[in-house]
């Protein structure tokens, strides 16, 4: 009975730790003479470094030494550094840039499949590296409001030059096909999911750029994670709507939005239709909604187009939240509007028509009106639907302002 319960305690030897010998040097036929342990297959980790010294390259080591060079070169990587001052520690930084570079190289390569615990090790050094309180928001500091990020260039994130290629790094494990989903999602965790959507507030663009990047390859690899990621961006909406206002990746995220709104099958999900109602069509409740109205349009188009019932609630929608007083804003709901007809049926369109034609009629007698007639804006919405059974609506309401029926 003894001897059963020994033999059930040792580990089998998975299929990976046998493909991972040929870069690592620890597999059975392997020469490496391995410290002791309870499992030899598995890399130690080297004791801490206490300075960045440069190692040799990988092609430089015997196979057998590869493993612990690869989690020494993590070590190097995990080191912080004062980018503010670039004279200080520059010997030390170029060392661990150059040695990110390597590791780089060496997922985009593909050369063999990494250990899992050298998996975990890396993700660890990614967490260390990107993972970091943000600097506060320059309209915080000022008290001026949110401007246009094309606009206004913003805080620069000094450190980039490293940050860059750690992204890097992490997208190029994502997107590798020797990444197994089945491994790499007890590291890249809904923890890990979370941490990187916080980073979509950095007001540095390029950082938003990877990381729209990074987390759309997620959302596509690790099919576990998409409910989660959903509800983590719809949370995110939900605070800047009614809490916050501010957020300077609003914008990003929704592009990843309009992406996997178009990839929604049909018949669509009730979640997904809550989704539109009490996410996406209060973002135009903001004040700061222009910086992310065109990315925003497109997710409400996507809608509409994957399911035409969904025009009514959409148009009440935007009714619901026309500006009263902003005119730069009501010129962007115009042009959405105009969009979301083109995709309106008659049948749909009937339902929503007087109330749309009542704001329609004030747009028209406000005293920033310019010549909607010349702008086709007419004849986009008369030809949505059948305009006979209209004739007496949009009469009526183009009378309140005086224009009698000259458009028709």
């Amino acid at each position: 009975m003894f001897k059963k319960i020994i033999k059930g305690g040792q580990r089998k030897h998975s299929k990976s730790d046998s493909t991972d010998a040929s870069l690592y040097g620890s597999g059975p036929n392997s020469n490496a003479v391995a410290a002791p342990s309870r499992n030899s297959d598995v890399p130690m980790a080297p004791p801490p470094m206490a300075t960045v010294e440069p190692l040799p390259l990988f092609r430089d080591v015997p196979v057998s030494d590869r493993q612990n060079l690869f989690m020494r070169k993590l070590q190097i990587c995990c080191f912080q550094f004062d980018f503010s001052d670039t004279l200080k520690s520059a010997r030390e930084k170029e060392i661990k840039r150059q040695t990110l570079l390597e590791l780089v190289d060496l997922i985009q390569s593909g050369s063999g499949k990494i250990m899992e615990r050298c998996q975990e090790e890396m993700i660890k050094m990614i967490g260390v590296n990107i993972f970091r309180c943000l600097p506060p928001a320059s309209h915080e500091n000022t008290g001026q409001e949110a401007t246009d990020p094309e606009e206004d260039e913003g805080y620069l994130e000094p450190s980039w030059p490293h940050l860059q290629i750690v992204y890097e790094l992490l997208l190029r494990y994502v997107v590798s096909s020797d990444t197994d989903t089945k491994v790499a999602k007890r590291f890249i965790d809904h923890s890990f999911v979370l941490k990187l959507l916080d980073l979509f507030d950095s007001e540095d663009h390029r950082e938003r750029e990877f990381l729209k990047t990074i987390l759309h390859r997620i959302y596509g690899k690790f099919m576990v994670h998409r409910p989660f990621i959903r509800k983590a961006i719809n949370n995110i909406f939900f605070r800047f709507i009614y809490e916050t206002e501010r957020h300077s990746g609003i914008g990003e995220l929704l592009e990843i939005l309009g992406s996997i709104i178009n990839g929604f099958a049909l018949p669509m999900k009730e979640e997904h239709k809550l989704f539109l109602v009490r996410a996406l069509i209060p973002l135009h409740k903001p004040k700061p909604v222009g910086v992310y109205h065109q990315q925003l349009s497109y997710c409400i188009i996507q809608f509409v187009e994957k399911d035409y019932k969904l025009a009514d609630t959409v148009i009440r929608g935007l009714l619901k939240y026309w500006p009263l007083t902003n005119c730069q804003k009501e010129l962007l709901f115009l042009g959405e509007l105009e969009e979301v007809l083109e995709a309106t049926q008659s049948a749909e369109f009937q339902r929503c028509v007087v109330p749309l034609f009542r704001q329609i009629a004030r747009c028209l007698n406000s005293p920033h009106f310019q010549n909607w007639v010349n702008n086709d804006f007419d004849a986009q919405l008369l030809s949505a639907c059948d305009v006979s059974p209209l004739t007496f609506h949009v009469s009526s309401y183009y009378s309140e302002c005086g224009m009698g029926f000259l458009a028709l």
